[in-house]
């Protein structure tokens, strides 16, 4: 697939690209990561500088009425630099607010979220749910005019950053989403770090008690669940051959100054033959990404996006496998050790791989919707 930038999203792909190689280079990701917080606020307001955060919101809510396509030269370099800010999640939430909320709450969320002075996360995914996002064991019960949410969600990206969490919970049988106050009476966060450095936190909700404007739209939730997780679907496949080029250019610039016997060992037919296994495999992923971007994009039915989507993802999550792997064994024993970047890129694209469904999920999927 041939897929060209327009003048306006390159111009912002170097933006972005300038300034992670200016202020996110490997040292500095490190010191976040290992940061309290496990993001940057400085790094977070950039982006709001730089419009990031507003691309994909309608201009009527004070973005700029982008999508996919225009995240995805933003993912790109991200998934190069290893980036840990909780742009994704915020980005999942903030569009489903603008999608289903009222509008006093896409008011109060939305410019809040481009300007970054507020930041979200999608509190969804339950244990035993596996990818399946109509299994929610979660409920909300009517008392008065107020909402009471009870249960559990697992391994919540950057919950602990967050200053809202997007809550998804039965209904009297209808999944609703509900829009909750990180700090609210009755939320517990048991938070970690994720093997790829990101944090995340299991959420337990002890009878939280909401009013009714928490609520998110009226109607099941659950088309706007799965539109909105395509989406994020095609910007993993985005942030993933980032970092695939990353590991690619890595290894290919040790492959020619390592030396054996006296000569780099690029010279030797065989690992040069698995370099170039490396590059067609980002080649063909960042093909199938560009068509997952636009597919969210532009696609009226969503059974074609939802089987476009899937496709995309079982293509990726092969390329992470083998770029993520060939990246460490030509490297040899030190492909692992913590100081190489290319060690924390294979982690990053292992966890891509699982990320919103794994190859064999998304196998499933496609295969139903043929």
């Amino acid at each position: 697939m041939k897929f060209d930038f327009t003048e306006e999203q390159r111009l912002l792909a170097d933006s972005v690209r300038r300034f992670v190689a200016q202020d996110y280079p490997f040292d500095a990701r490190r010191g976040i990561v290992e940061s309290a917080e496990g993001f940057s606020p400085r790094v977070w307001a950039t982006f709001a500088e730089l419009g990031l955060l507003g691309i994909p919101f309608a201009a009527d809510d004070g973005g700029f009425g982008g999508g996919a396509v225009d995240l995805m030269p933003v993912m790109e370099a991200f998934g190069e630099a290893l980036v840990v800010e909780p742009f994704v999640p915020t980005l999942m939430a903030g569009r489903l607010v603008a999608r289903l909320g009222s509008p006093a709450a896409r008011a109060q969320v939305i410019p809040a979220v481009i300007e970054g002075r507020m930041k979200l996360a999608l509190a969804h995914a339950e244990h035993d749910a596996r990818y399946d996002l109509a299994s929610v064991e979660a409920t909300a019960t009517r008392d008065g005019s107020d909402w009471r949410l009870t249960g559990e969600k697992c391994a919540v990206l950057h919950a602990r950053a967050a200053d809202a969490l997007v809550v998804s919970a039965r209904a009297k049988g209808t999944l609703a989403l509900f829009l909750v106050g990180r700090d609210r009476a009755g939320v517990e966060l048991h938070g970690g770090r994720t093997f790829d450095g990101m944090r995340a936190a299991d959420v337990i909700l002890r009878d939280v008690r909401v009013d009714d404007s928490a609520r998110l739209g009226s109607a099941d939730a659950l088309a706007a669940l799965e539109a909105e997780f395509d989406f994020a679907t095609a910007l993993a496949c985005a942030e993933a051959v980032g970092a695939m080029k990353s590991a690619n250019g890595a290894t290919l610039e040790y492959l020619k100054t390592r030396k054996q016997f006296g000569v780099p060992i690029g010279a030797f037919q065989a690992l040069q033959h698995r370099m170039v296994d490396m590059v067609i495999e980002y080649e063909q992923a960042r093909s199938m990404a560009s068509l997952a971007c636009a597919k969210v994009d532009t696609a009226s039915d969503a059974r074609e996006r939802a089987r476009i989507v899937s496709a995309a993802k079982i293509r990726v999550c092969e390329a992470c496998r083998r770029v993520s792997q060939e990246s460490v064994q030509l490297h040899g024993g030190m492909g692992m050790t913590d100081e190489l970047k290319v060690s924390h890129t294979f982690r990053r694209l292992t966890v891509l791989g699982q990320q919103f469904g794994d190859a064999d999920h998304h196998l499933e999927r496609f295969a139903s919707l043929g």
